[in-house]
């Protein structure tokens, strides 16, 4: 989880590949609406994400009842968001990439192609609640390369890479 930017599908699918699971995008799961607003680079609201949320709420219970270890990468920026993701869930675990205001908005400058426009950082950043240490929520610095970092999480939460 993490603000754009912070490398969740980067050091996701590489977590992922490493791992041997399966690898999902959490834009994947945004309405064509939701999609449409961001390309214009109108800020999404609570009301925009809560059917964006309960899909990927349903993704994780299907992945969950079908026992598929899956990546998945999303901003879940909230903690109410993190919650609802997280609920009633011990296996769900939550890693959050910490970066800085100066790298992300460098990294959404060079990206191209995406839907996500560099000049909605802000209003990300204002809605970012910075996971608390009630929440069981891995906080890691992304500091280093991918591989670097994807490593620090398959130790920290003690993965078995496969």
């Amino acid at each position: 989880m993490g603000p754009a930017g912070s490398g969740k599908t980067t050091i996701g699918e590489l977590l992922a590949v490493q791992l041997g699971w399966e690898f999902s995008d959490g834009d994947n799961f945004h309405s064509p609406a939701n999609i449409e607003k961001m390309s214009r680079g109108i800020p999404l609201t609570d009301a925009d994400r809560l059917p964006w949320l309960d899909s990927i709420h349903q993704a994780i219970s299907q992945w969950l009842a079908q026992h598929k270890n899956v990546v998945l990468a999303c901003s879940a920026l909230k903690r109410s968001y993190r919650d609802l993701l997280l609920a009633g869930r011990p296996a769900v675990r939550m890693v959050f990439l910490d970066v800085d205001r100066d790298l992300l908005a460098a990294r959404l400058a060079a990206r191209h192609g995406h839907f996500f426009r560099a000049d909605l950082l802000a209003s990300q950043l204002a809605d970012l609640e910075n996971p608390q240490p009630a929440e069981r929520i891995l906080v890691l610095p992304a500091v280093g390369t991918p591989e670097q970092i994807a490593q620090q999480i398959i130790s920290r939460l003690q993965l078995a890479s496969g």
